[in-house]
């Protein structure tokens, strides 16, 4: 059985993605500067890695399907049926849509309501694509900025009212917003502002004033220049601004209303298609929906930074069974180890590594990436840093392998 398997991965061009970093990272060139969004890395149908078997090019869903045993391992094999997460790489120029994904009994029920409704998984008001849950942990390359979950209620009415002390003319419209009891009727206030009131919002935003806090005023003159008239433009006076130094980490759980809005990272998660989206979009928008699976509570952001596992491998919390996530350095040390008894996916993102795994090796450059089966584990040397996904120690419940894409 061949032990090595180097991946060929699946590139997404959204709008919002950069012309720049995933080329610049694998090596390549883009010439006609189209937009790399999304390298995916794993057995998502819409865009599974390929690999070099036996003289040919197979899909790596396909292996893991004919020798699960090896591939994954009997117990991972069993809870969940295939490979539980998908690993990308994320290159955000612009923000993404505002969004939350469900709980895992949430996503089941409504993936089952929408089905008895007759709701085709293609058609564009379709929210659930599938029975799973879609935790997720973004890991910075580059200095990243994002939005998530909800402030204080208290700094929330602050920043409005200070927003409407310089732009009197939103006063009355925006006291609705400042009076809410909570943040779900907030919430559905905001999007049911008038037009007017939303050209208004826009024009003030532009025009540029200050803001509280005063680092929200940038953001929300970009939104408004990408969104306009689109009330969602003041969500960093409602939602947490959150900024990632390279190597720090932010983990969202269900219900949590966030947004990825500029910078360059790992992002890795259970596999799940199902994202419902709350502003800063053109894509289909269930307001009722979203505000059903949203967690309401203001939300404490806590920053990850990995914790050193063994000389030059340092891993990231993990709070949920499908996924771990770890950062190789190899700064002078001999050997670095795989994990043993797991499938992992490794991508090189910067210098060089020789990979060994039983009588086998193989160099891999900055940008290329690896399949690591359960069965073969294996090691690495060089000078070089790496970013490596694998399940977390417990399974989790089991769920279908079919993961999805943001924006």
């Amino acid at each position: 059985m061949q032990h090595i398997f180097p991946l060929h991965n699946t590139v997404k061009h959204y709008d919002w993605g950069s012309a720049e970093w995933i080329p610049a990272l694998m090596g390549e060139k883009n010439p006609l500067k189209e937009p790399w969004a999304e390298l995916w890395m794993g057995t998502h149908p819409l865009g599974p890695s390929g690999v070099f078997f036996e003289g040919r090019e197979r899909d790596l869903g396909e292996l893991i399907r004919e020798e699960p045993e090896f591939f994954l391992g009997g117990e991972l094999y069993r809870a969940w049926g295939g490979l539980p997460f998908l690993f990308k790489l994320l290159a955000a120029e612009k923000p993404l849509s505002i969004q939350a994904h469900p709980s895992l009994e949430q996503a089941v029920e409504g993936f089952e309501r929408e089905n008895r409704a007759g709701i085709s998984l293609e058609a564009p008001e379709r929210n659930y694509k599938d029975r799973n849950h879609k935790p997720e942990i973004i890991c910075a390359l580059t200095g990243f900025d994002a939005l998530c979950g909800f402030r204080e209620p208290g700094k929330i009415r602050h920043s409005l009212e200070s927003l409407t002390r310089q732009a009197a003319v939103l006063e009355r419209d925006l006291e609705p917003l400042i009076r809410a009891e909570n943040l779900k009727i907030f919430l559905k206030r905001l999007f049911e502002l008038s037009v007017e009131t939303r050209k208004e919002l826009t024009g003030t935003l532009r025009a540029g004033i200050d803001t509280n806090p005063p680092e929200a005023g940038p953001f929300m003159r970009r939104f408004a220049e990408l969104y306009p008239d689109d009330p969602a433009i003041i969500a960093p006076l409602y939602l947490n601004l959150v900024h990632l130094e390279p190597g720090e980490a932010l983990f969202l759980p269900a219900g949590v209303l966030h947004a990825y809005i500029h910078g360059f990272g790992v992002e890795l998660m259970a596999n799940s298609d199902n994202v419902l989206r709350g502003g800063l979009t053109s894509k289909y928008m269930d307001l009722q929906e979203l505000i059903s699976v949203l967690d309401f509570s203001a939300f404490s952001v806590q920053i990850l930074h990995p914790e050193e596992k063994a000389p030059g491998i340092h891993a990231y919390p993990s709070f949920t069974g499908e996924f771990s996530l770890a950062r190789l350095d190899s700064g002078g040390h001999e050997r670095l180890e795989a994990p043993a008894g797991r499938p992992c996916i490794a991508i090189i993102t910067g210098g060089e590594a020789l990979y060994r795994a039983s009588d086998a090796q193989m160099r891999l450059k900055q940008g290329q990436s690896i399949f690591i089966p359960a069965g073969a584990p294996g090691s690495f040397q060089g000078n070089f840093s790496a970013c490596l996904a694998s399940p977390g120690s417990t399974p989790a419940e089991k769920s279908p392998d079919a993961a999805g894409g943001n924006g």
